[in-house]
């Protein structure tokens, strides 16, 4: 989430080239790409949000497809592509948080289907509201399955990606509680570079094989 609908566009754009980046870099390594992926999702969500500045707020397909992207399908996107990405030690444990994640989707699911979700520009901030049954449980579920997956690892560059992620989201939540300004797409912008250089970085390039010997 951005201060308006200019900077939704602008941190969106440039989260999707940094994301697109991450995914060339990656491709090195079939299972880095779910997780190298995940800045082209932040950057289209930072777009579509631009929309719902444009349309101030309400109920719109704008803010559906928002809450769609932040609510089932980060739960589900980041453990599952965090499994893919662990070493092979960490794979067990990382199994509570896909089931976590895989729940708490089913759950967000569930209610984006009964109930409808609305928006309101509230000064600098954009404030949504589904009217959760349960909520304090579906939260615990979320962040256990986003940030518990990275903190949970076992690679020390998710590790601190994940450390960076809990304290960025704890300080844009407390900007955006306070309705001053909300300020998660600039430290989306710094997580998309952290993942382009964790993927530059997690492991060596595969070695070719070597050529036909020249005559």
């Amino acid at each position: 989430m951005c201060w308006s609908a200019t900077a939704d566009l602008v941190a969106g754009t440039v989260i999707t080239a940094v994301g697109a980046a991450a995914v060339a870099v990656a491709a090195r390594h079939p299972r880095d790409l779910p997780l190298a992926a995940l800045p082209l999702l932040l950057g289209a969500h930072q777009i579509i949000e631009a929309v719902v500045w444009h349309r101030g707020g309400g109920t719109g397909p704008a803010t559906v497809a928002w809450s769609v992207i932040a609510l089932p399908l980060l739960a589900l996107w980041v453990p599952a592509a965090v499994l893919c990405a662990a070493p092979p030690s960490a794979r067990r444990r990382l199994l509570l948080p896909l089931a976590a994640g895989v729940v708490t989707a089913a759950a967000l699911a569930h209610a984006l289907a009964t109930r409808t979700v609305t928006a309101e520009i509230r000064g600098h901030t954009v404030g949504y509201s589904l009217g959760l049954p349960q909520a304090e449980l579906t939260v615990a579920g979320y962040l256990l399955a986003t940030l518990g997956s990275l903190l949970l690892s076992g690679d020390r560059g998710l590790v601190l990606f994940g450390v960076l992620v809990t304290v960025g989201a704890a300080v844009s939540f407390g900007l955006w509680r306070q309705e001053y300004i909300s300020t998660w797409c600039a430290f989306a912008a710094v997580c998309s570079v952290v993942l382009l250089l964790w993927a530059r970085r997690s492991r060596p390039p595969v070695p070719r094989p070597p050529g036909p010997p020249v005559p």
